[in-house]
């Protein structure tokens, strides 16, 4: 999953070299942490939340293949 989530927020940024996507556990349930610049913040977040909302429902869908619950925070 934290392989997924970079490849995507690598795509979305102008600066993919300060993407910095971190796995841990939280419980039974897996978070993922994504840190980009803060130049790129609007472009991982989108509009109204939109591509944040869509990138949470992409992990969450290969996550469901794999019976896991998956925990995307973007800071």
């Amino acid at each position: 999953m934290k392989e997924l989530v970079e490849v995507i927020a690598k795509a979305l940024v102008d600066n993919p070299e300060e993407v910095v996507v971190t796995e841990s556990m939280k419980g039974e349930d897996t978070l993922i942490e994504l840190k980009v610049s803060p130049a790129d913040m609007g472009k991982v977040i989108g509009k109204q939340g939109r591509i944040a909302k869509a990138i949470r429902s992409v992990v969450k869908a290969a996550a469901s293949k794999e019976d896991k619950k998956v925990i995307v925070e973007i800071q």
